[in-house]
């Protein structure tokens, strides 16, 4: 039992349990935890970490830290969940590193905050690129170009694990797709994550053909293939 505890907390590579490497390292401060279940404050991200190899009593503190009947998302849970977990969401994920991409400071995009969470968050729900909240902002350095004083395009910056950064929520408005925005963005970002000596990486859908071609050109290689999962947490039996 201690040999598995010990492989749960320092897994072989931070990415192979980003979340976790995440919640236990440079976001701890984003942390709520229940036995060795982690996830993000709500309003903020989502994602939670799992042990590499949870246990029936890693499961329990999961349910009891989400509450019985929430939908948690699992992203990159390889292991079979427990009988009574309703899978609600289930897609095939890529997760690329930018060992090779070219950082490059961008003169149009600006340092985007707190005060422009409204037009980050209704930009999002016109782009879909992924969960973004109200305190997503917080994580790390978001950049957007504005256009006639609109926000057109961002990207950001999300997971932690140490020695990595993932680059997230890359979205453009629709009327300003095919302009290179998000490919500029992306360098951007990259220039603050690897002045800290970090190096990118992010994550999209397997059957997105499109943005991995692009993250590629960028300089992105495809390091492992993963599962974007959600599950409702089961209600309690009733006994008697």
């Amino acid at each position: 039992m201690h040999n598995a505890s010990v492989r749960a907390e320092n897994p072989a590579h931070p990415l192979d349990n980003p979340a976790y490497a995440s919640l236990t390292g440079p976001h701890a401060r984003f942390a709520e935890r229940r036995g060795r279940v982690l996830r993000y404050r709500t309003d903020v991200s989502p994602w939670l970490g799992l042990p590499a190899e949870p246990d029936a009593t890693d499961w329990a503190d999961l349910a009891a830290l989400a509450g019985a009947g929430t939908e948690v998302e699992l992203p990159g849970v390889r292991a079979p969940l427990p009988e009574g977990w309703e899978v609600t969401f289930d897609l095939a994920g890529v997760q690329l590193v930018g060992e090779e991409l070219e950082a490059r400071p961008d003169e149009e995009a600006v340092r985007l905050g707190a005060d422009d969470v409204p037009e980050m968050l209704a930009l999002v729900a016109r782009t879909r690129p992924g969960p973004f909240l109200p305190r997503t902002v917080e994580l790390g350095t978001y950049l957007g170009i504005r256009r006639d004083g609109r926000l057109i395009a961002m990207a950001g910056e999300r997971l932690r694990p140490p020695g990595w950064t993932e680059i997230s929520a890359v979205c453009t408005d629709d009327a300003f797709r095919g302009q290179g925005l998000g490919s500029r963005l992306v360098r951007a970002v990259a220039v603050g994550i690897e002045e800290r000596g970090d190096t990118p990486f992010l994550h999209t859908a397997a059957g997105n053909t499109r943005a991995i071609r692009l993250y590629e050109s960028l300089g992105f290689r495809l390091r492992s293939t993963t599962r974007f999962v959600a599950a409702r947490v089961p209600e309690p039996a009733v006994v008697g």
